[in-house]
């Protein structure tokens, strides 16, 4: 990976600093419900304030669709982003470019902070636009940017700015970038990926990036059914996507090619409906009764997955390998979550999962702060999982070259 820029390497006393934050948060009647991502922008935050920095802070909020509106402000954030930097007042400018931005950035002292108005009030943000970025480009003298999350997009506040200012990787940025290395990049070998999820197709540039870097890829979820599906094996009433045989075949094709061990399950949990507690059966592989569904792997295949992790040394997961949000089916997940945390636990494991199920699946088996690094960005993990350059992160390196 080219080099970046981190916090470390600026010398932020008195500047102005544009800091990309992603405070796209939940909020029910103008309420924040989850502080997650402003908390993991502390930081970032905290190091540029303690640094006498004066912080402008730049986020966007929902899809306005490039016209303001008041129902997408984000003058909700002040009160959580105050209460979360200690009480610290934070300013805050009616819009994001123009007359009301530049008047609240000149207000700034040292050590202050104000938030901008939601960036895609303007089309220029999503359309990254030239002009839109000489107007945010003007509020600062640096530019850093912690919003991995946004990286995939190439939009004005995270790809044209680090070209327009000095530019440097916030500490969440800098995070995720350094495990995403260590993870694919520049992984310690032997090297697993676990990939879940419903359906093959909405996975398939992941699968053809990942059995070209892996050793063992583990495939679960109803991903694992097609797959079965496509090797002649009856999976009943389970979701499958039949017509993906031929692209199943490819896959495989390719992994048998590279030297990549496709791990696929060998027994699974039954059930006619997925509900709560539902009468459920454990059958091998092959004996799935036309009138059931297939809902998680069985307890001899969490066991064989559990063994095989044991003898890596990298993981990458994306992805459950059940319906997890319903009991007993999340038990499969909820085992190989907990051998991947021990193993971690022990050194002898470096673990990184990202992607919205995936987070979720490893806060109901309670092991989330137990794997080396979760992402919690979406769309941006897996393009990185799909070996895609991020306009983002590449802004970044290009600064710093």
């Amino acid at each position: 990976m080219t080099a970046f820029r981190t916090l470390d390497d600026l010398d932020v006393a008195g500047q102005r600093v544009l800091v990309r934050v992603d405070f796209n948060v939940p909020m029910e009647h103008g309420v924040v419900t989850d502080a997650t991502r402003i908390e993991r922008a502390l930081p970032t935050l905290t190091t540029l304030l303690e640094r006498g920095a004066r912080v402008v802070l730049l986020s966007h909020y929902g899809r306005p669709k490039g016209k303001a509106d008041p129902a997408l402000s984000q003058r909700p954030l002040l009160a959580p982003l105050e209460e979360k930097l200690g009480g610290r007042k934070v300013a805050f400018a009616e819009d994001c470019i123009g007359a009301p931005a530049e008047e609240a950035v000149a207000r700034l002292n040292d050590g202050d902070v104000l938030l901008l108005e939601n960036l895609r009030f303007h089309a220029g943000e999503e359309e990254n636009d030239a002009e839109f970025a000489d107007s945010l480009a003007q509020l600062g003298d640096l530019y850093v940017n912690d919003a991995f999350s946004a990286a995939h997009r190439a939009h004005a506040s995270v790809e044209a700015l680090a070209r327009r200012l000095p530019a440097a990787a916030g500490r969440l940025m800098q995070e995720e970038l350094e495990h995403l290395e260590k993870a694919l990049e520049n992984p310690e070998r032997p090297v697993a990926a676990i990939v879940g999820g419903a359906k093959v197709s909405t996975k398939l540039e992941l699968l053809g990036n990942l059995v070209e870097k892996v050793q063992l890829l583990v495939i679960g979820g109803g991903m694992a059914n097609t797959f079965l599906h496509a090797f002649g094996v009856s999976v009943g009433a389970s979701l499958c996507e039949t017509d993906m045989a031929d692209t199943v075949e490819d896959i495989v094709r390719k992994a048998k090619q590279a030297d990549c061990d496709i791990l696929l399950p060998t027994d699974v949990v039954v059930a006619e409906k997925l509900a709560p507690n539902t009468p459920h059966d454990v059958v091998a592989v092959g004996e799935v009764p036309a009138d059931k569904m297939i809902l998680d792997i069985g307890p001899m295949t969490a066991e064989q997955i559990r063994k095989r992790l044991g003898d890596c040394r990298t993981l990458v997961w994306n992805g459950p390998l059940g319906a997890f949000e319903v009991q007993p089916f999340d038990a499969g997940t909820n085992v190989v979550a907990e051998a991947a945390a021990d193993l971690t636990a022990e050194g002898r494991l470096l673990s990184v999962a990202g992607g919205g199920d995936t987070v979720a699946a490893l806060v109901r088996a309670g092991v989330l702060d137990r794997l080396s690094y979760v992402s919690a960005a979406g769309g941006a993990f897996l393009e990185w999982l799909e070996g895609k350059t991020l306009p983002g992160v590449q802004a970044l390196r290009d600064s710093a070259s």
